[in-house]
């Protein structure tokens, strides 16, 4: 299991939750997913197709619309392999940020266009934070008997204090580089 394709147990942990279609799967992806995980249409249908094929999922046509969709769920051998991926040690958690490469070369091109890149980088993540702060509300609200809920207010106050912490690290990084305060 070691040498899986996490996307499978991406997918399989989303169905766990619902049923979902292929296009349903990368909206998650894009939204509630985005901060640490994400997959293209490209690598979610051959492995919903793979993961069928495995039976570790089912799909059914949805013919209730004028579109022929097709759902996706979990088999119970699927529900199995996701708990036993679970408990499987991580393999690595990884950082890959083109900001910060581009800073760590920064000598190249010098000052200014090392704070134009900390500046974009600043802008991108004061416009997601809200999003995540929005979701923090909203999962404090909902806390009820729902165990799910709980386990998704853990990633995103993760979020939440990366964010916080990178928003500070950017004003830390534009003194040392120009020497003052904004």
């Amino acid at each position: 299991m070691a040498t899986e394709k996490k996307l499978d147990c991406v997918i399989l942990g989303l169905l766990s939750h619902e049923e979902l279609t292929g296009y349903e799967i990368k909206k998650r992806m894009d939204t509630t997913l985005r901060y640490f995980w994400g997959a293209s249409y490209g690598s979610i249908y051959p492995t919903l197709s793979d993961l069928v094929k495995r039976g570790l999922a089912n799909k059914k046509e949805n013919t209730d619309t004028k579109r022929n969709k097709l759902i996706y769920s979990i088999t119970e051998e699927g529900r199995n392999y996701l708990k036993k991926w679970l408990t499987v040690p991580v393999e690595k958690d990884e950082l890959r940020y083109e900001t910060l490469l581009k800073l760590f070369f920064g000598n190249e091109q010098g000052t200014e266009q090392a704070i134009s890149h900390i500046e974009a980088f600043q802008e991108k993540i004061e416009q997601e934070l809200p999003y995540l702060l929005g979701a923090a509300k909203v999962l404090n609200e909902n806390m009820n008997d729902d165990t799910a809920h709980k386990y998704y207010l853990l990633t995103v106050d993760f979020g939440i204090k990366t964010y916080q912490t990178y928003l500070k690290w950017c004003e830390e990084a534009k003194i040392r580089l120009t020497g003052k305060e904004d």
